[in-house]
């Protein structure tokens, strides 16, 4: 019972020190994510983000809340897209 409550302690601060997502793959990101606005005024969906390829910056919207990435990918959320804008 000791080691399942230090992994989970170790765990939290892992997840704490996420590292920042390059602001180049941000920008082609928000890129993506407006194009899509501006092509379907009437947004059925609300994409949680894109999944944007770290070499090519070729990208994908992403409508599910756990996306599933390959290895070159990046996922940058919707939120970060939004903060990255103002």
């Amino acid at each position: 019972m000791t080691y399942n409550s230090q992994y989970r302690t170790e765990n939290k601060t892992a997840t704490a020190d996420l590292p920042t997502i390059d602001p180049s793959l941000v920008r082609a990101a928000r890129e993506l994510y407006h194009t899509y606005f501006e092509i379907t005024p009437h947004r059925v969906k609300h994409p949680t983000g894109v999944a944007i390829n770290r070499f090519n910056y070729r990208g994908n919207l992403v409508f599910t809340a756990h996306p599933v990435l390959l290895p070159e990918e990046c996922f940058v959320p919707s939120s970060e897209i939004a903060l990255e804008g103002r």
